[in-house]
């Protein structure tokens, strides 16, 4: 098959791997291009396609949550994320969480298994004369980093992101901690609950904890999402207990009320033998990080699988350089996918490269491409990174907030929320239906 008939995906993350899939699902050939397991990045330890370098979680289900109502645009259309999470789920109450390796492991068979597919183990420095979908993710290496920030003409942006420990389930004191999720819905996290007197001492030694130099750090580089647990202890005493440590709707079953905050843990893998410290990303240096975090109750002898890290995450100014369908306004043969667009998140980033495969392979094959709008979570992503922001632009995740609006009032969040999810989900049927996806 010569390049003219062929694609070169540069990058075998979420966004990557679903942009492949899908231009394969065309028929069109693809050359998908990923740097491990010749060169890791300090973030990467598995040599499989869609590690998943941060949370296993893909977040809410419900439809009445944007990202929820993404991901059943997403399984309606044939994403491979999502029938990867699907076959690889652990449970998370009304999450869709995954076992890491296990969902890794899946997509990497998948696409390595697939006839016109073809996995290239390669640092790729200069972007390839063919159609192309940059998909390099948030950890793209220096020569690549150039080559981008050489081409699209704007001064490359940048922002900070960090991952959270995971413990061995074996270390963990069951007899001071307790299942449940929020509001009796379930028993899928392990619950760690603290007095005022325990939560005192923990937040004075971790605003006080020793971090790991990273250089260009600073607050406002780092995406709110994701901002270091000691940072969040630096705002104020009760910061924590407002954020990832809030104790609503988690009731101790000894008392029946509330504790003065928790800290939840998450089954990170389908065996249970591995769990996550939710909302614990941190750049802690790794004795700080055994020392402070073993004073949160039950974490005591806990024994870490993973020390959290935190890195660099690249993105380019994507309302100045990217047309709606992820395409380089000055040369349409070349499209970006992933968190270098600005997309905020595992299932945004993959369902970027879901559009960016769909649209380039519509374009080559000559075929109508899929008109998402606004209405929809997909096209309001898509308006996201192509619309001229009237701020600064800065990585964002799927809210309704981005959607387009529906002109009337409504008596609460829910129904309003629900009948944007029922107004997306016709369109998107009639997507499916129109196009065959």
């Amino acid at each position: 098959m010569s390049s003219r008939n062929r694609v070169a995906v540069i990058g075998a993350g979420l966004a990557g791997c679903e942009a492949a899939w899908q231009l394969s699902r065309l028929g069109i050939g693809v050359d998908l291009y990923d740097m491990k397991p010749q060169k890791m990045t300090p973030a990467h330890h598995s040599p499989d396609l869609c590690e998943l370098v941060c949370s296993n979680s893909l977040k809410s289900m419900r439809l009445e949550n944007a990202c929820g109502l993404l991901k059943e645009e997403m399984r309606r259309l044939g994403s491979l994320t999502m029938e990867a999470a699907y076959q690889n789920r652990v449970a998370a109450g009304d999450a869709l969480a995954v076992d890491r390796e296990g969902f890794a492991r899946y997509i990497t068979e998948k696409i390595k298994s697939r006839g016109n597919i073809k996995t290239i183990c390669k640092e790729v420095e200069k972007i390839p004369e063919m159609p192309v979908i940059i998909a390099t993710g948030p950890l793209t290496s220096d020569g690549l980093s150039s080559a981008i920030a050489e081409l699209v003409g704007e001064e490359r942006l940048y922002f900070y992101d960090a991952a959270a420990p995971i413990i061995e389930a074996g270390s963990i004191d069951r007899s001071k901690t307790f299942r449940a999720s929020r509001y009796g819905q379930g028993a899928d996290y392990i619950n760690c609950p603290m007095c005022e007197e325990e939560y005192k001492r923990f937040w004075e030694e971790l605003s006080m904890a020793e971090t790991a130099p990273v250089h260009g750090f600073e607050d406002a580089l780092v995406f709110e999402g994701c901002m270091p647990i000691e940072n969040l202890a630096k705002r104020g005493y009760l910061t924590m207990a407002y954020g990832p440590l809030k104790p609503k709707g988690i009731f101790e079953p000894k008392t029946g009320k509330e504790p003065f905050a928790v800290v939840q843990l998450r089954q990170d893998d389908a065996a249970g033998t591995l769990y996550n410290m939710v909302g614990f990303q941190t750049r802690l240096k790794f004795p700080e990080q055994k020392r402070v975090f073993s004073m949160i109750p039950g974490l005591e002898k806990a024994e870490f699988a993973r020390y959290g890290v935190m890195h660099r995450n690249t993105y380019i100014n994507s309302p100045k350089v990217l047309a709606e369908d992820f395409s380089l306004r000055r040369n349409s043969s070349i499209y970006f996918a992933g968190q270098i667009t600005g997309v905020e998140g595992y299932v945004e980033s993959a369902a970027s490269g879901m559009m960016a495969g769909l649209f380039l392979g519509c374009r080559m094959l000559k075929r109508p491409p899929p008109k998402f709008t606004p209405d929809t979570a997909m096209g309001a992503l898509a308006r996201y990174i192509s619309a001229e922001a009237k701020r600064g632009f800065q990585p964002m995740n799927i809210n309704y907030g981005i959607m387009e609006p529906i002109p009337r009032r409504f008596r609460n969040k829910e129904d309003k929320y629900r009948l944007y999810a029922e107004r997306s989900l016709e369109q998107i049927n009639m997507i499916k239906n129109d196009s065959g996806f």
